[in-house]
């Protein structure tokens, strides 16, 4: 069985889309970078991938702990995208810095640097991407 999501997106004009996610009804946009004629007024379309790299992270870490019964707490990461600045314009590198909370033990850490390889949208990603995930 095939899990299907439905997104409505529209040029609303001046580098500018709008995106619904149909089945909640929550919108987001997006706006051309600065360096390609827009105003960076909104997440850039390469943007809203590095974003779901990060939540994903987020989220897979999230199920494991809520799997093994215990809270993951206030984790979060911060995701720096580097675009390439010759040739097809394109990401070159994702930084994904993952910060757990202090509380967090030695063993629920493994688990979690076990299980962000298992995050979707990472396994999906072009290798010519450079993920890199730094644990602090």
């Amino acid at each position: 069985m095939t899990d299907l999501t439905v997104i409505e997106c529209s040029y609303t004009g001046q580098l500018h889309c709008d995106a619904k996610h149909v089945l909640s009804g929550t919108q987001l946009y997006t706006d051309a970078p600065t360096d390609h004629d827009g105003l960076a007024q909104s997440f850039s379309p390469t943007d809203l991938l590095a974003t779901a790299l990060g939540t994903c992270v987020l989220t897979i870490m999230g199920i494991a702990a809520k799997r093994q019964g215990w809270e993951l707490g206030q984790a979060s990461a911060i995701v720096e995208k580097t675009m390439t600045s010759e040739g097809p314009r394109k990401i070159q590198n994702l930084k994904v810095v993952i910060s757990l909370p202090t509380n967090t033990t030695d063993a629920q850490r493994r688990v979690l640097k076990h299980v962000v390889n298992d995050c979707p949208v990472k396994r999906n990603l072009d290798p010519s991407i450079t993920i890199d995930l730094i644990w602090s």
